[in-house]
Parts: structure tokens; C-alpha cells; sequence
């Protein structure tokens, strides 16, 4: 034994002889994490979607925030400011496609969502839509009805939306859990506000079932899917869903902003009474009469001029999911979420991390949320280590999960640069 090692008191030397091994234990994992990530991606049927985006070495875990630029939008949207605009101007409302493009756009969005051509129009803001939603909700439920039911922990602007349209409209509005809606259902129910998934958690709802209790009640669903199109299958129409709004620039990759669009179901489109009643959704919009006359179908959703530079980039950016199945896409998620939490098990320090996130999948959207008492500091040094995902205060951080072009090697990597940042602190 060297006279330097004979001075090391006997507990710093166990202390010593535990962290080697610890170390051993992780690169060990480390190792067997790896090689696994390198099958899988191998065998993933989805890979090649990856060099459809614009990509660097980071790993991109908050495409359920932001979706990244597929690689031929800047093409696209070049190609409509210098011709279109620059020198069709005017005539690009009809020789482009201009004015038919919320219903063009939405029906290529339908398949993604479980709907059928002529339902969805793609127009506006998310939350714009829910209140459009949900009061021509209260204007479809039967008469007498005076509640509206709003998931109690969705979405701050929904739940904002939910309680102006409740004040102009004269219903009582009741905040309630998901789970806890089939027993506040009763016979004052007009419409019922739903997030298909939780923001905050990645928790998947289970939308047939509060579907048809809604309707069991003689209530009107309206679904919020700002964090499931594009994941997971929807299935607007087997399930009967009525309203349904949702964003673009998650999963669907639309770009900042890029607009909205609201789910009208065929059978309400007649009787829909939109609240914003716009020049664009008169059934003579260049009639220019004072007096309102709705278009038929889901055009009654649209108000004013939309917004095209946006719209257009959407447009292009759905090519992506040309030939992709969406069931394809939910296997693909399910199986990276899987390996995620594996490999945060493998690597996280013990009592660091707990996932929020349901381990069941049919409660699990795309993404995982893992309760941290140091969260916002954990998820700067990820970041600042090239692991991009986000948080929500206090204490949760969110990574997202969106197949087409996240790999199972990124996982791996986020896991390991999580654990590392974790055992630092």
C-alpha cells in the first residue's frame, strides 16, 4: 500500500470504492442502454422521417410546444411571397387557392384526427375557437340547460375562455377533474370543455367514454386536442365527438403561431351558431348585405381574412405525414416513452426524479413529465448540455415525444445528460 493511500481515512476510501463502482454500475448501463437505442432505431419503420426536418445535434424534446421546420417549408413559403404575393397579388385569392385554403387544409388534417372531409376548418387562434366552441355548444344543447362543465385542470386560456363565454352566455360554469365528470353530468349540463391530453402531466382522457357520457346526459362535447393530434389516434367521428379544437404547431409541425382549427361534426354543421359570425363565413361573402346568412358546413367556422403567409406554411408542413399512419405513429410513441422512463430509472440518482406521466398507456399521451424539487435549474443545464425539453413551475419537467423525428438514441442521450445533472446537484 502507497504511503498516499495508507493517509485516506477508511470511510473516505469506502466512500471511494462506492463511487467507482457506481460509476462502473452507470457506464455499464450506459453501454447496454445504448446498444439497445441502436437496434430499435434500426428497426424503426418511422426513421427515415427524421431528414424530413431541420435538425442539429441537439435533442429536441419540446416539439409539444414547438414542432420543428420540415426541410422544404422555407422553399414553400418563399416560392408564396415572391410569386403569389410578389407578382400574382390579388389574383392569388383564386388562382392560388387563397380563399379555399381553411377548408382545403382542414381536410388534410381530418385523417389525423379520425374525421371525414367537409368537417374541419382551419382558421384563427386555439382559443379563439374554443370560444367559438363552446358557446355554440350552449346554443346546441337542449333548452333550459344553464351549466358548462370545464376540465378543472386544463389549460389556463381555456379555462379563461370556459368562464367569459359562461358569463356572456348567463351559464354557471363548473370546474371539474376529468375523472369526476359522469358524476357532475345532470340534467342542467349544456356543454362539457375537455382536454384530450393534460398539458402538464402527458395524462391521456378517456375521450369515448366521457364522449358518451356527455351525450348520455343530453350535454354537447367539446375536446381541446392541442396535445394529442399528431401523437396518437383521435377518432372524431367513431366517437361521436361534436366540437373539437386544436393547434398546429405541436405535432403537426405548423410553425410559430400557425393557425388553428375547429371540428364541426356533419350532423351539427346546420344548426351550428357560430358567436363571431365573420365576412368570411356569410354564404355571400362578397355580397357585402348588413344582414348575416351562414354558409353551409364547416365554413360557418371561419370570421375574417385568414392569415396566409401561416396557413400556407401549415399546408406544406403537412406533407410530412404523407403515407404515415397514425397508429404507426402512437406505436412509435408509446415504445419511446417506454424507453425513456427505463433509462431515467437506469440513470437517475435514487428519489431525484418521479414521473407525473401515467405507466399505463392508454393514460399516457406523447410526452412524460418527472416531478424535480430543482427543476428549473435541471432543465437550464440540460438544455445548456443539449437536451432541449421544458418545464411548468414549480417542480415538473415535460419532455416531448414526437415520433416522426425523435429517435430512441435521443432518448437514451436525454436520459444519461439528465442523470448526470441530477448527480451534480
Amino acid at each position: 500500500m502507497s504511503e498516499s493511500s495508507a493517509a485516506v481515512p477508511e470511510s473516505s476510501a469506502a466512500t471511494s470504492e462506492h463511487v467507482a463502482a457506481t460509476s462502473g454500475n452507470v457506464a455499464a448501463t450506459s453501454g447496454t442502454f445504448a446498444a439497445r437505442a441502436a437496434a430499435l432505431d434500426a428497426a424503426d419503420p418511422l426513421a427515415d422521417r427524421r431528414k424530413l426536418f431541420t435538425l442539429d445535434d441537439v435533442v429536441y424534446l419540446d416539439g409539444n410546444s414547438l414542432g420543428a421546420l420540415p426541410v422544404h417549408v422555407p422553399a414553400r413559403v418563399q416560392e408564396v411571397l415572391a410569386r403569389e404575393w410578389g407578382e400574382l397579388r390579388i389574383r392569388s385569392w383564386d388562382e392560388s387557392g387563397w380563399w379555399t385554403a381553411p377548408e382545403r387544409i382542414g381536410d388534410r388534417i381530418a385523417p389525423l384526427v379520425g374525421a371525414a372531409a367537409g368537417q374541419i376548418v382551419v382558421s384563427d387562434s386555439t382559443s379563439v375557437n374554443v370560444f367559438k366552441a363552446v358557446v355554440a355548444a350552449t346554443r346546441l344543447a337542449p333548452r333550459g340547460r344553464d351549466e358548462i362543465l370545464v376540465d378543472a385542470t386544463t389549460f389556463p386560456t381555456d379555462g379563461y375562455i370556459a368562464e367569459s363565454a359562461a358569463r356572456m352566455t348567463g351559464h354557471r360554469l363548473v370546474p371539474v377533474a376529468p375523472d369526476g365528470v359522469p358524476g357532475a353530468l345532470g340534467p342542467r349540463t349544456a356543454a362539457v370543455l375537455l382536454n384530450h391530453v393534460d398539458y402538464r402531466t402527458g395524462r391521456l382522457h378517456d375521450l369515448p367514454g366521457l364522449t358518451a357520457a356527455v351525450h348520455g346526459a343530453g350535454a354537447v362535447a367539446v375536446w381541446d386536442l392541442c396535445h394529442s393530434a399528431g401523437a396518437l389516434p383521435v377518432g372524431l367521428d367513431a366517437h361521436g365527438v361534436d366540437l373539437a379544437v386544436g393547434c398546429t404547431y405541436k405535432y403537426l409541425n405548423g410553425g410559430p403561431g400557425s393557425p388553428a382549427y375547429l371540428y364541426v361534426a356533419e350532423r351539427h354543421q346546420a344548426a351550428f351558431d357560430s358567436p363571431l359570425p365573420g365576412w368570411t363565413s356569410h354564404a355571400d361573402p362578397f355580397g357585402m348585405t348588413p344582414a348575416y346568412a351562414p354558409a353551409d358546413g364547416a365554413v360557418r367556422g371561419r370570421v375574417g381574412t385568414p392569415d396566409i403567409l401561416s396557413m400556407l406554411a401549415l399546408e406544406a408542413s403537412l406533407d410530412v405525414w404523407d403515407g404515415v399512419p397514425v397508429e404507426a405513429v402512437r406505436a412509435k410513441s408509446l415504445a419511446l416513452t417506454d424507453f425513456f422512463l427505463e433509462c431515467v430509472a437506469g440513470y437517475a440518482p435514487e428519489g431525484r426524479v418521479t414521473p407525473v406521466t401515467p405507466a399505463a398507456h392508454a393514460e399516457r399521451g406523447s410526452q412524460v413529465a418527472l416531478r424535480c424539487a430543482d427543476a428549473e435549474r435541471v432543465m437550464s443545464a440540460l438544455i445548456t448540455r443539449g437536451v432541449v425539453g421544458d418545464l411548468r413551475r414549480p417542480d415538473v419537467l415535460r419532455f416531448g415525444f414526437t415520433p416522426l423525428y425523435v429517435g430512441f438514441a435521443d432518448v437514451e442521450r436525454a436520459a444519461r445528460v439528465l442523470g448526470e445533472v441530477l448527480a451534480e446537484s
